[in-house]
């Protein structure tokens, strides 16, 4: 059973940052292509996909955080990370990583609100 921390989330203004760490108990880390998502306030059984880095630390993104959040990850550390810049009111919503194609059970998330 993979188990998986969320953390770094909170209130924060339109404008601002965060940084967001997901730590994972799964020895083949490093070979997996890890995944953040988020559940916005609307849509309570949608994992929103963002971005994906694989092992040697490729990253891709979706259009609308392309360019503001930016996706890391520690294999020493078992730790993967989203730094979240001029953040929006929609950006609101529950973060989650996983893998790439989501295989693991979720974990609790951390909390994201956006304030205009």
């Amino acid at each position: 059973q993979v188990h998986i921390v969320e953390s770094g989330g909170g209130l924060v203004q339109a404008g601002g940052s965060l940084r967001l760490s997901c730590q994972v108990s799964e020895s083949t880390f490093e070979f997996l292509t890890l995944a953040w998502y988020r559940q916005g306030p609307g849509t309570p059984n949608y994992y929103e996909f963002l971005a994906d880095i694989s092992g040697g630390g490729t990253a891709d993104y979706i259009g609308s955080v392309k360019g503001r959040f930016t996706i890391s990850r520690d294999n020493a550390k078992n730790m993967v990370y989203l730094q979240m810049d001029n953040l929006k009111p929609e950006d609101t919503a529950v973060y989650y990583c996983n893998t790439q194609t989501a295989i693991w059970s979720w974990g609790q998330g951390t909390q994201v609100t956006v304030s205009s």
